[in-house]
């Protein structure tokens, strides 16, 4: 018997905002001109996002004295440290979780005390004893529960929290693995105004994804994994952590990187997973033009891969979590059956692949 993904829950906070509201803030916080503002408008048309949340609701406003994280002026001055902004993850990323858990859970009928291995995974916040082990007090698992937490591995680490609960089924049949992945991206928001920043600024939301992993005979069958590294992607996809919250280094170029890192990898994936009969594909919406460069190497039309193009319509770019909202509408799709290859992204700039099986 293999493992497989049970059950999904996921999470956002607050109500969804229009992408023209946080756009409209950008130019008011980056200081823009009318002509820097027009342009900006067409960048933020054209990312093919409709809508984000946040867990900051300064987004929404363009008037200084409606700001609640962010100081009352224009300037943003003084603008919040790293210490402010982890306050934030501190606060709403456990009760987040825990609706992301909870549905999950609710689901797939297995209780808190059948738990036996927490996974945690993010990229946008930290703290000790940490998210997990507030989790575990207020939903009541098990204080023998075994937890583990990868962090700061960006965009493809579910697909390690994936491996790693794999592999825990395998070495201990009756395990039940709930995976865990909290992203609140936007309280990194940074003012300068630069390439990184801009693109940043225009993708990445927050929200959360559970995802239970056991060995059964229903769900979605993990099948396969590969993993892979383009080094020369190194300093054009990087995320460190700065005075002012994180700093995302994000080039314009990693499309045109990734383009070049899928067709590498084509001959690979042929032989492991049998590429060319694959009709179905979960790809990170990491951007509307990163999809794009990936189906043009694949030579899939978007159909194939629609549901993390209505991910990132809907909610941006989430980090590691996006790839468990697009998983989820593909448990969702009654339509789709078969096997989906699963592809994800990240600093490095590292290459992670998933084959699966809708049953």
């Amino acid at each position: 018997m293999q493992s497989h993904i049970v059950s999904i829950g996921l999470a956002n906070p607050g109500a969804p905002i229009p992408q023209e509201k946080i756009c409209r803030f950008m130019q008011m916080a980056h200081g823009l001109n009318a002509s820097d503002s027009r342009k900006l408008n067409f960048i933020y048309k054209l990312s093919e996002i409709n809508s984000r949340h946040s867990a900051l609701e300064d987004f929404r406003h363009q008037d200084p004295a409606q700001f609640a994280f962010f100081p009352k002026n224009m300037a943003l001055e003084p603008f919040p440290g790293t210490k402010k902004r982890m306050s934030i993850f501190q606060k709403v990323a456990p009760s987040l979780g825990i609706s992301a858990i909870s549905e999950c859970l609710d689901k797939s009928g297995v209780s808190p005390g059948q738990i036996t291995h927490l996974i945690l995974v993010s990229c946008t916040g930290m703290y000790a004893p940490g998210v997990e082990m507030d989790i575990i007090q207020k939903m009541g698992f098990k204080s023998t529960i075994e937890r583990y937490a990868i962090h700061f591995m960006g965009c493809y680490a579910a697909f390690n929290a994936i491996k790693l609960a794999d592999r825990i089924c395998k070495s201990e049949p009756k395990a039940k693995v709930l995976i865990l992945s909290v992203e609140l991206c936007t309280i990194h928001f940074q003012k300068d105004y630069n390439e990184d920043n801009m693109i940043a600024n225009a993708i990445f939301g927050d929200g959360a994804a559970a995802i239970l992993v056991t060995h059964s005979n229903e769900g979605i069958k993990i099948k396969g994994y590969e993993s892979d590294i383009l080094n020369e992607g190194e300093p054009d996809m990087a995320w460190h952590i700065g005075d002012y919250g994180f700093e995302m280094k994000l080039s314009k170029y990693v499309p045109e990187l990734l383009d070049k890192g899928v067709k590498l990898l084509k001959e690979k994936m042929e032989s492991k997973f049998n590429l060319s009969t694959i009709k179905n594909f979960a790809i990170h919406p990491g951007g509307t033009q990163i999809l794009k460069k990936v189906e043009v190497a694949f030579g899939i039309d978007r159909c194939q891969n629609i549901h993390a193009h209505e991910v990132l319509r809907r909610f941006g770019n989430m980090s590691s979590a996006s790839i468990l909202f697009v998983l989820s509408a593909l448990m969702d799709d009654a339509s789709l059956k078969g096997d989906v290859l699963a592809m994800g992204f990240g600093p490095g700039l590292s290459m992670e692949t998933l084959l699966i099986e809708k049953i």
